[in-house]
């Protein structure tokens, strides 16, 4: 009973950092202005909340990721929710469904196809949220808009998904880098 006390106290602990982590940096995001345009944030709250996957924590690896949300938003995110909205559609879930896929061994082929289909929803949701909830009329006729607007059901799949078989590559490197550094941790 010892052994697996000292388990989930690990899972909660390393959690716990993950999700305190993932806070501060999105937080800064908040803050910082241009933040979240660099992605920076971004990534450092994903890479954080690689570290109880690494264990192979998933269910903490998910309440750390729901933890981040929630916290973030009370923290002062809910002035600013748009910014980050992407991160609890997508980016955030992201190293968990990567996590489980090697978990289950999923081929990596059909794992992409799915998690292609949900980015580009992701970036259809954006979109029609960006044109249809919150911009001003003035942006909306733009000749760069008006050009975009008139591509975006092909730009969205096309570059949409060579952009993200790109990221998803990077952020398999990061899963494995951070899997070594976690390795070293006793249990």
């Amino acid at each position: 009973m010892g052994k697996n006390k000292n388990s989930k106290s690990f899972e909660i602990a390393l959690s716990a950092v993950s999700c305190a982590v993932a806070v501060i940096s999105l937080s800064m995001g908040i803050v910082v202005a241009g933040g979240y345009f660099l992605g920076l944030w971004y990534l450092i709250a994903i890479l954080a909340l690689m570290v109880p996957l690494a264990k192979q924590f998933y269910s903490g690896g998910f309440l750390a990721y729901l933890g981040t949300c929630i916290l973030t938003v009370v923290l002062g995110a809910s002035a600013k929710f748009w910014d980050l909205l992407p991160f609890v559609m997508f980016f955030g879930l992201h190293p968990l469904a990567n996590s489980l896929q090697i978990r289950f061994n999923i081929n990596r082929w059909i794992a992409f196809a799915v998690k292609a289909v949900w980015f580009a929803g992701v970036l259809y949701a954006g979109y029609f949220m960006m044109v249809y909830g919150f911009l001003s009329g003035g942006l909306l006729q733009t000749p760069l808009y008006l050009t975009v607007k008139n591509y975006i059901y092909i730009l969205i799949p096309t570059v949409g998904t060579v952009a993200f078989f790109i990221y998803d590559y990077l952020i398999f490197k990061c899963q494995i880098m951070i899997n070594g550094l976690i390795y070293r941790i006793k249990k």
